[in-house]
């Protein structure tokens, strides 16, 4: 059994419901001027956000001179920023206006394409832009499942739900019966949404490179592309600072369709990669992307017994 929220989380969950409440109605053109003006804020004073971003980007980038990944430090968390602000938007602003500040769809027809032979696709959706405007274009135009797991915070679950699944899409668990789901959708030729680039439970993934070194990566894909013969594509929502966002879908990384497992997760990061490469500063770079590894190599890797798979 769980432990009951503390008020202390329960009053910062109401708080955080109320600030995304009070901003659903801006344009995502003040949101990024917002963002702007806060993003340095939380540059300076988010210490653990801001040596996570920094050890990521030497890791990544180390072609690149020191001030120039500072820089690029700071406008990644300006774009971490501006995505929290824009949640709200995303979540319960007039669906009218969401639709209206996307201005590009680039790729579309992977997905249609996909759809006219029968085939279910899935959308790998890294961590960069804003990825709750790609669930609401997505669940607004395809059927759409996705999984979801509960925030930390339980005030903000109601909120988050009925903010995804307020243009039809369908949130399953993230256990076997969720996985159960997705195999239904891509059988009846839907879409579904994967977030690559979160570590999975031990026994759940494995060790593929991400940039140049190695990331524990999960292993769904391979096992629902295998069951279903479904397309792979990267989507994610780029935004367009002060105008509002653009819609990429890419061509999946070929390697992603391998049986081999390691070999699949190679290319579920190099997708990554290749969506990061659209503007690096809008990845969120503070999520620690090789804890797996280290912990590993410190000989006390975290094994839970539940595996997804």
């Amino acid at each position: 059994m769980s432990e009951p929220q503390s008020s202390t989380a329960t009053l910062q969950g109401r708080a955080i419901a109320t600030l995304w409440r009070s901003l659903a109605g801006r344009r995502p053109a003040m949101l990024w001027r917002l963002a702007r003006l806060t993003g340095p804020l939380v540059h300076r004073f988010s210490r653990r956000e801001r040596k996570v971003t920094e050890i990521n980007l030497a890791e990544v980038f180390p072609e690149r001179s020191a001030a120039a990944r500072r820089r690029l430090a700071r406008e990644s968390l300006t774009h971490s920023t501006a995505t929290m602000l824009e949640l709200g938007f995303a979540w319960m602003g007039e669906p009218q206006r969401v639709e209206a500040s996307i201005h590009e769809i680039h790729g579309r027809e992977l997905l249609d394409d996909a759809r006219a032979e029968g085939r279910g696709v899935i959308v790998l959706a890294p961590h960069f832009g804003n990825w709750e405007v790609l669930n609401f274009w997505l669940s607004s135009h395809f059927p759409f499942t996705a999984m979801y797991e509960p925030p930390k915070i339980a005030e903000l679950d109601t909120v988050i739900r009925r903010g995804r699944e307020r243009m039809g899409a369908s949130l399953v668990p993230t256990n076997p019966r969720g996985v159960a789901a997705l195999l239904k959708a891509l059988k009846r030729s839907e879409a579904v949404g994967i977030l690559p680039d979160q570590e999975p439970d031990w026994g759940s993934g494995v060790f593929a490179p991400f940039y140049h070194r190695l990331a524990y990566t999960a292993t769904l894909l391979p096992k629902l592309v295998a069951r279903t013969d479904a397309r792979v594509v990267t989507g994610v929502a780029r935004r367009l600072p002060g105008r509002g966002f653009a819609i990429h879908f890419l061509a999946a990384d070929e390697r992603v369709y391998a049986a081999d497992e390691t070999q699949s997760a190679t290319g579920v990061n190099a997708c990554v990669e290749n969506a990061i490469a659209l503007d690096p500063a809008q990845y969120q770079w503070e999520y620690k992307r090789y804890r797996k590894v280290i912990e590993q190599q410190q000989g006390h890797p975290k094994h839970k017994s539940f595996r997804l798979y």
